[in-house]
């Protein structure tokens, strides 16, 4: 997957660079992104070995996959450091932790070399993600930083999140940048993830954060057409035969027949 496929990667799989085990295993792992995290999963005293780790294991590949570093936010005393040591890495892309200006995610691309992908996790960064995505080549949503800058209390689900999380959808397609929901916080994959991932891709997200393999699955099914979706699609484009018409009780035009063609694009990469 090259660098302008963003759109395709429906599963984020973040996991600590310092865990030598957990990296070892992604690479058997079926996640479309692989996330080394050098942020909030890595203690202050290991920072330094988690970057060394990541290095190495971007230097081995994890089978082509596209692999994305996440670093500190630029005001945090770790960021200097993980310039330096991302600038050397073999990965795709960089994640940039509590992004909330263009000129930050400008200048975190020019310093490392590498393309951003802006994490939205303050009311800042929501009120600016329209700017940001420009400069970018994706937004994240930070949910959990997000919820509780905004107050959300613990436990009280998303819906205190759905206006953050259209405008993050609204700023990446108007910039022509791909948009990835946040993390569910249950290790487990249950019909809850599987609701919340229904409730991301109505929102228009092209995937998810992912934090634990168990969740992989149920993301990437989710985030992919289903087989009733595409024959469906399959038989619109069939039927349309120009202009506006009637097909299986719905009024189509062109438009329509643009989305399944894009739909039954995107199953057959």
């Amino acid at each position: 997957m090259s660098q302008t496929d963003l759109s395709l990667c429906r599963s984020l799989l973040f996991l600590p660079a310092s865990n030598e085990r957990a990296v070892a295993k992604v690479r058997t792992l079926d996640a479309d992104l692989i996330v080394l995290d050098l942020e909030d999963a890595v203690r202050g005293e290991d920072k330094a070995a988690a970057r060394a780790a990541a290095e190495a294991a971007c230097a081995e590949g994890f089978g082509g996959k596209p692999t994305a570093i996440r670093v500190n936010p630029v005001d945090s005393a770790h960021f200097g450091d993980d310039v330096v040591a991302v600038r050397r890495c073999a990965c795709d892309y960089v994640v940039l932790a509590k992004a909330e200006t263009p000129k930050q995610v400008h200048d975190a691309g020019w310093l490392i070399g590498k393309p951003v992908l802006a994490m939205i996790e303050t009311p800042r960064a929501v009120i600016d993600a329209a700017a940001i995505a420009p400069v970018s080549r994706g937004l994240i949503a930070g949910v959990n930083d997000l919820s509780a800058s905004l107050g959300i209390p613990p436990g009280s689900g998303r819906g205190g999140l759905s206006y953050a999380l259209q405008r993050i959808v609204l700023a990446a397609r108007a910039g022509g940048v791909a948009a990835f929901d946040g993390v569910y916080n249950k290790l487990e994959a249950d019909e809850d993830l599987a609701a919340e991932c229904a409730e991301g891709r109505a929102f228009g997200f092209d995937g998810k954060s992912v934090i634990h393999p168990s969740q992989i699955e149920t993301v990437n099914r989710v985030f992919s057409p289903s087989g009733a979706e595409l024959d469906e699609a399959r038989r619109l484009i069939e039927a349309a035969s120009g202009g506006a018409e009637r097909h299986e009780g719905r009024m189509i035009e062109a438009l329509h027949v643009d989305q399944a063609r894009a739909l039954v694009a995107k199953a057959r990469r």
